[in-house]
């Protein structure tokens, strides 16, 4: 297995002026003042948990004084996965604290879970040749409908859910829309790429420069390339956009490609990692 670490740990997209779908404004986080090491004694963000995202089955509750919620940070916490690919992350007071720093916003804004937010991320790559036969590495990306942005077609990884798995059905379900496929549908689609699909390479796990972020909550990921060399296999699929993606298409890896979060960063390593092999 061949795993990358890249230089993720740097707080910009989640240090952006406005939490994603809201209008509560992060306090200001210069540069020299991100680390939790560094005193910022005027420090004083507001706490935001979306009202989208209380109540729901796959979300965690509320800390405070009245809950009976006693989590187990750091461990696996029942089929809930608490730890960090960065190592075990401070509890302060009860609540997690991001382990890269502050965002400029406490609570769990959007994100279900106190901590570490599990997400699984499938690169399918594939070699085609510009006009002058020299070779450029694509990548499946999906238009992301909250945002407009490309991005992998990843997700959140349910709970007891290997992460391997939830990298290939995120993309079948938001590249090739398997959502709306019938039982029979699904199950030629599995057998036919099931040599493909089971060939993935770990690329990174680690966190992620998510807007999404806050104090107490992040996402990190683990990314999985799929490749194709001749293009034989990929090929035959039938790009669909699903699930919350409004468009997919293939993408040349560019030097100028822009991506949500820390996306184009993953597929960097995967094209280096590519480039350096063919």
């Amino acid at each position: 297995m061949i795993r990358s670490r890249l230089n993720m740990l740097t707080h910009f997209k989640c240090r952006a002026r406005f939490y994603p779908r809201s209008n509560i404004e992060r306090y200001d986080v210069p540069d020299n003042k991100v680390s939790w090491d560094i005193e910022f004694k005027k420090y004083n963000p507001p706490t935001y948990t979306s009202p989208t995202i209380k109540g729901k089955p796959w979300a965690d509750p509320e800390i405070d004084a009245e809950s009976d919620f006693k989590p187990k940070w750091n461990n696996l916490d029942g089929s809930v996965n608490r730890m960090s690919h960065t190592g075990n992350y401070t509890v302060l007071n009860g609540i997690p604290l991001n382990p890269v720093g502050r965002t400029g916003i406490t609570g769990r804004g959007v994100l279900g879970r106190w901590g570490p937010n599990h997400a699984a991320d499938p690169v399918v790559t594939r070699w085609k040749l510009d006009h002058s036969n020299r070779q450029i590495l694509q990548f499946i990306a999906i238009k992301r409908s909250d945002t407009g942005e490309w991005a992998l077609p990843g997700g959140m990884v349910d709970p007891g859910e290997k992460v391997a798995a939830t990298a290939v059905r995120e993309f079948q379900e938001e590249a090739l829309n398997t959502l709306e496929a019938s039982e029979a549908e699904k199950e030629s689609l599995k057998e036919k790429f099931k040599d493909f699909f089971s060939g993935g390479i770990e690329i990174y796990s680690g966190y992620v420069d998510d807007p999404r972020n806050t104090d107490n909550a992040w996402m990190e990921t683990v990314a999985y390339n799929f490749h194709d060399n001749n293009g034989s296999i990929v090929g035959e699929l039938q790009l669909n956009a699903g699930d919350d993606a409004v468009g997919v298409c293939w993408v040349d890896i560019t030097s100028d490609l822009k991506l949500y979060a820390s996306h184009k960063d993953i597929i960097d390593c995967v094209l280096t990692r590519h480039v350096a092999s063919n």
